[in-house]
């Protein structure tokens, strides 16, 4: 296949503390109320769980729900919402043929034996046998297996049937937008004709929040937008699943989808993090895509994490690209490796409704265009690393 082919978003799934699906994301960040966060199971830590799923919708079989992780079922409940929205659910014939590239964490622990194991094992002498003992007899034989990344990808071809090509990247914030640039690069390339591509994580446990804290400011009460954290930041940890189905522009014409919106341009990066290095890194990537962005139609939808100074430097470089700007981590917290194609799902129905939800906090700047969304510029700002750029377009 020669030449640059377009690709297409024709279909998301997405599910966070606002709800599932892009209708009631839209209707809550309009609304403009109070976030939906937890301020009192990890207490004194915010975070942001995700609403009551029922998991049967998506996954049928109980067993498959018995055998995953909280994020792993949250992972592939997003993307089956994704398939239905493109309209390639149950359709074994595409299917077959759709890759698929998930960004993923390292799985979730059990909780319940770590504290009982911690306990028991003060008034032990041999502790190592003691601690072998244990893990054989109290974890069962599936959590070996949830824990591998890789089997989110898995779980997602045994419950809804995608058997194309699978890869699976990890790197927390970095890992989704390398995932949707490989995916973009691919379609454009004419090496894929149809991709399915997200991320899951599940921030709600307290050993992610015990991990984070040991080397990261979280978020204390009283609730504080993104950008107004303080000079050391803070994150507010999320469960979240967030799933898009890219494809080229010829092979869904040719079957009939109606596309979301165009993926024009995707960027990803990694620098040292020293003092700087992130305005610079935004401010190149937006070099590479503003020869194609009309001003008087774009804004920005940012995935700020609340870290510093990662967010201090993002804004920075917001400034002076000097576009509308909207940052989601406000509303849905900080899901990591879901976090980057959260925010492209929020992008697209901001393209699709040509209009902004209301400002929260000091760095939400500018008003909607006044003509109407056309573009959607989506930032990935990782806590620690990775910085990734992607463009949206509205299709007419």
């Amino acid at each position: 296949m020669s030449g640059r082919q377009e690709v297409w978003i024709t279909g998301t799934g997405l599910v966070s503390a606002l709800g599932e699906g892009l209708e009631q994301h839209w209707q809550q960040l309009m609304a403009g109320g109070p976030p939906p966060y937890d301020d009192t199971t990890f207490a004194p830590y915010i975070t942001f769980p995700t609403r009551p799923i029922n998991f049967d919708t998506q996954i049928p079989k109980k067993g498959d729900q018995r055998q995953m992780e909280s994020w792993q079922r949250i992972g592939v409940y997003a993307a089956g919402l994704a398939l239905t929205d493109a309209g390639i659910a149950k359709n074994a014939e595409i299917l077959d043929k759709t890759d698929m590239i998930v960004a993923a964490g390292g799985g979730e622990r059990d909780v319940a034996v770590d504290a009982a194991i911690l306990t028991d094992i003060r008034t032990i002498q041999k502790r190592d046998a003691f601690v072998n003992e244990r893990l054989m007899s109290d974890l069962r034989p599936t959590l070996f297996l949830a824990q591998l990344p890789n089997l989110l990808a898995g779980n997602i071809s045994l419950v809804h049937g995608v058997v194309g090509s699978s890869r699976t990247f990890m790197g927390e914030e970095a890992s989704g937008a390398d995932a949707l640039r490989v995916a973009h690069a691919r379609i454009a390339a004419g090496q894929s004709d149809i991709s399915l591509v997200g991320g899951a994580y599940n921030g709600t446990r307290w050993d992610l929040v015990l991990l984070f804290r040991l080397g990261t400011p979280l978020l204390e009460a009283p609730f504080r937008p993104v950008w107004d954290r303080g000079p050391a930041g803070a994150l507010a940890l999320a469960a979240m699943g967030a799933f898009v189905v890219l494809e080229s522009r010829a092979h869904a014409e040719k079957r009939g989808a109606r596309p979301v919106a165009r993926l024009s341009h995707v960027e990803s990066n990694r620098n040292p993090r020293r003092a700087g290095d992130t305005a610079a890194t935004l401010l190149a990537e937006w070099q590479a895509i503003e020869g194609r962005v009309k001003r008087d139609s774009a804004v920005v939808i940012s995935g700020a994490s609340g870290a510093e100074p990662a967010t201090s430097e993002e804004h920075q470089a917001l400034e002076q690209i000097g576009l509308p700007v909207r940052a989601t981590t406000t509303y849905i917290g900080n899901g990591m490796e879901a976090q980057f194609l959260a925010n492209i799902a929020i992008g697209c129905q901001a393209v699709r409704e040509g209009t902004l939800f209301p400002p929260c906090g000091s760095g939400d700047a500018g008003e909607s265009p006044s003509a109407g969304i056309r573009q959607a510029l989506v930032t990935n700002v990782g806590h620690w690393r990775g910085e990734g750029l992607a463009l949206i377009e509205r299709i007419d």
